[in-house]
Parts: C-alpha cells; structure tokens; sequence
C-alpha cells in the first residue's frame, strides 16, 4: 500500500489496484452475535482528548453530514449504478486543541444495496499512505455481493491524500527530476523536505496515521455508528491498528488486508520488504527463461535474473530514448519493474510485453510508461500527489535517523539477502522515504500493536506478497490482544481479489461476525 529507488512510490500504487477489485458473491457462515467478544472499558492514553469529557471535541462527534449526491445533477431514476452520495467532515486540526483550528475531510458513501438487512456503515481505506478513499468507494460503487448488501461502504480521504489537507511539495519539473535521476549524489531526502517546509510548515505536525486514526472515531460518531466496522488495505492496516489502539472499545469488525506492521523501525522494515521483493524478481526472470524460449533473458533460469538486473542497472550508463523525446534511466526502469512484479503471476504478461522491446530492440515507451503509473505521471507530464503524500505521512509516523554504524550493518545485510533488486541504490532502498531531514520531528515510536480490550481483528497475510511480507501479518496478528491469522497461499499484493476462500472468510466475519478457524489457510484463485 510507494528518490530514485522504485521502492518510495510501491507502497502507495500497490494498492491503488485494489481500488478496482470487484465485491463477488461470498458465503456467510451461521449468525454471530452482533458485540462478542467486545470490550467494555478502554486504558487511559493521555496524550488522547477524550470525546467523553472534552465539549469542543464532543460538537465533532455530534455533527450532521449532509450526505447529497456527488453530481449534483445525478437522477437516480437514470443511473445503471447507485447514485454516489457524498459529504464532508470536519475534525480539529490538532486534537491537543479542538477548540483551533479545524479541517474538512471529503467523503463519499455507497448506500446498502440491501436496505432491510443493513448492518451498518463500512470505512474504506485502499492503503498508500497517500490515496483517496473516496476513489475507492467510487470504484466499489457497482459492485455485488454481500458487502455491497449489507453496508454503506464510506470512503474517506485521509490527511495529506486527496481533499484533506493535500500537500503538493514538488512541482512537475522537480517531481521529474525527482523519480528519473542517476545522479548518486541527488538528495532526495533534502530536496523533498525542503520543498514541503516551505508551503506546509503549519500542518506538517498533524498528517501522521493517528491523527487520522482520531479522525476515523469521529466519522464515527457522526454516522451514529456505536462501533468501528473498517476494512483496510495495505498500508490501511497500520491505519485499522492504530484505531484499535487508541479506541479499542469502539472496535467493531476490522479486516486488516496485507498487514503493514511498525514494531522496528522502518529501514529494518524496508529490508524485509527488498527481500520479499528480490523473491518475486528472481521467480518472474526465471520463469521467462524456464517457459519460454523466446524470452529475452535467455533460456537458463539460473542466469536470467541477474541478466535482467544487468540490463536495468546498466541504464545508468547507456539511458535508452523514447519516441516522445524522453528518456528512459535505470531508476524509472527499475520503479516500472519492481511494481509491475507486486501484482504478482498474473501481471507476468503486462511486464513482459514491456520489458520485450527494451531488452531485444532498444525500445523505452513501453517500460517507461509502467514507470510513469508508479510515479503518478500522465501524458502532459504532470504529476500527482502520491508520492508527497507518501512521505509527509511516513515521516509523521516514522522519524528515522540512524547512526553510521547502524546503516553499514543493514547495507551489508541488504546486499546479501536482496543483491540484485537493491543494487541500484541500497542506501535509499532502506531509506524509504528519507526523512532524515525531515523538518517535522514526530513522538511516534516503533512499537507492537496490541489494541488491549479491542474486539476480535482480522488480519490477512499472503505467503508470497512481495510488498507486505508474510511475517508482517504473523507479527500484526500475533501481538494484537484478540488478533486472527488468515493465510493465503500465493503470490501477489493482498488477497481480498486474490481468493474466493478469502472472500468469503472476510463477508462472514463483517457480515455475520465470525472468524475464521485457527490455522485457517486459504488458496489462491
């Protein structure tokens, strides 16, 4: 759920195809009651307002959304799809002072399609950190299946992503410069940090997950929900924990999707994740050589993997034109690549038609437009704003400044464990984002999740994801109070649209609350 490592803007793109997933059909088990298994006190957090005591905050909770339709000249009488209704929140901008400063938080709603058998309102988030969840529900908004049936699907953009407190710190020529350069001594961390202090100085301090977390309660509270029901994706399982931890009484039924977990910091986690990747890069370059003899990369298996990081890191030296006059670097190379491979087996043929033409012809378009997807480009050559979401998020969360010795010791373990997806540029695959000169100094800690007193989580974990590795989820699920391990066997980003046993795992729990078995394994599609 994404500097010229193709590793900054992978978190974010990722998840962005779960946005076209489909809501198929599912079983349901037998009923669940409604509350098992839920809290009834929650721990003292003191840096939290509460809503119970506090009268400025409670006005937050207490407000009416004025849900209308998202074009104001939709007649439902005409549309082959529910008409999109949309609202606006607005939340404090510092939770420390309710009484300041406040902000709008865009949002948009899937009414049930099922009306007498409604459960209540289900939050979206797609992941990034950085995209919009009102994206997501516009794109669920024609889908089937109990979900669909039961639930308002509400999708709400986050702070930093989409219409909440947007920052937009590169502009389109230094965002080009940004994904595209070779140069080893371009400061990413600097460039970028520089840029967003000078336009968002003011907010910077309050656009990390758990303020977005306290935003979550308050939406909350004004669809008159008593409990928290959440389905995250990516990194909007961080997002879903962190509500649990800080509101672990008002948890109702949370699906954590591709668990991203934050118990060490984030360039061990960085390191876990290239291993990950560097599996999925070996196995699409060898499967090429194995299947097919008219792959590129050869007909040996064993040596196709380092001939295709040959090729990319050998772009640095010898960039390759485009026909519309730009050029393709191994760092774009390498972001189009290693994010096509996240979508798993099944994208094999999208990167092959890519990669075919640049390795036997010398040919960029095709390579460099799976680049531009990643870094968010269009066609005119501007940029979205991902990738600064992505980083003033991070750096929130994470401030990370290692010592020396701490970075040479997690180079040379990077370099024996992914030598062939990290070599482009090992420092700043660790470094994903830099925020080392970050201008903003964050409280937040590396720590276990443990959501104490929260209600029963599901957290989701695919053996072979190369984005959120498998460990991830076991960790996630393993230090939550009442967290409930679901595995699916394969490869790919997540496995909502991955596994009809997933599928239906996941509609039984929201719908009808119950859990899968311990152990419960399921197979890929």
């Amino acid at each position: 759920m994404p500097s010229t490592t193709p590793r900054l803007p992978r978190r974010a793109l990722p998840a962005l195809a779960a946005l076209l997933l489909a809501l198929p059909v599912g079983c349901s088990g037998p009923g669940g009651a409604r509350d098992a298994g839920a809290p009834t006190s929650r721990p003292p957090l003191a840096e939290r307002v509460s809503a119970d005591t506090s009268p400025a905050l409670r006005a937050f909770y207490d407000q009416r959304l004025d849900w209308a339709p998202c074009d104001a000249d939709a007649d439902p009488a005409d549309q082959d799809e529910p008409v999109l209704q949309c609202a606006t929140l607005k939340v404090p901008l510092d939770y420390a002072d309710p009484g300041g400063r406040t902000t709008d938080v865009p949002l948009a709603r899937v009414p049930a399609a099922d009306p007498g058998h409604r459960t209540g309102a289900l939050l979206l988030n797609p992941g990034g950190p950085g995209i919009s969840g009102i994206t997501m529900a516009r794109r669920w908004q024609g889908n089937q299946g109990p979900l669909r049936d039961h639930f308002d699907l509400v999708g709400f953009d986050p702070r930093a992503a989409g219409g909440t407190l947007p920052v937009h710190c590169l502009d389109d020529r230094t965002r080009e410069q940004w994904t595209s350069t070779d140069d080893p001594a371009y400061d990413h961390g600097q460039v970028l940090a520089d840029a967003c202090q000078a336009k968002y100085a003011d907010v910077l301090p309050y656009l990390g997950t758990r303020n977005t977390a306290r935003d979550m309660d308050v939406l909350r509270g004004a669809l008159g929900e008593r409990k928290l029901d959440f389905f995250g994706l990516s990194y909007g399982t961080y997002l879903g924990a962190l509500y649990a931890e800080e509101f672990p009484d008002r948890t109702g039924r949370l699906v954590l999707d591709g668990a991203v977990e934050r118990s060490t910091d984030l360039m061990h986690l960085n390191g876990e994740q290239a291993v990950a990747t560097e599996a999925a890069f070996r196995a699409y370059a060898t499967g090429c050589a194995a299947e097919d003899d008219t792959c590129p990369l050869g007909s040996d298996p064993a040596a196709a993997p380092q001939r295709l990081a040959d090729f990319l890191d050998g772009l640095k030296d010898h960039p390759l034109p485009a026909r519309d006059g730009r050029t393709l670097t191994a760092a774009l190379a390498w972001t189009g690549v290693l994010d096509a491979l996240d979508d798993g087996r099944r994208n094999w043929p999208r990167l092959r038609a890519a990669l075919d033409p640049a390795l036997a012809h010398g040919e960029a378009d095709e390579l460099l437009k799976l680049a531009d997807g990643t870094t968010g480009r269009d066609e005119d050559g501007h940029y979205d704003t991902a990738a600064d979401a992505y980083a003033a998020i991070h750096c929130a969360d994470a401030p990370l400044a290692p010592t020396a010795a701490d970075l040479h010791v997690a180079l040379a373990d990077l370099a024996a464990r992914a030598p062939l997806t990290s070599r482009h540029d090992t420092r700043v695959t660790l470094l994903d984002p830099d925020c080392r000169r970050w201008p903003y100094r964050s409280t937040e800690q590396p720590h276990t999740v443990t959501a104490t007193g929260s209600a029963p989580i599901l957290v989701i974990g695919g053996t072979d994801d190369p984005v959120t590795p498998y460990a991830w989820a076991q960790r996630m699920a393993a230090g939550l109070q009442h967290g409930v391990l679901l595995t699916r066997e394969g490869d790919g980003h997540m496995s909502w649209d991955r596994s009809a046993c997933v599928r239906d795992a996941v509609a039984a729990f929201l719908v009808d609350g119950v859990l899968p078995a311990a152990g419960t394994r399921c197979g890929s599609d």
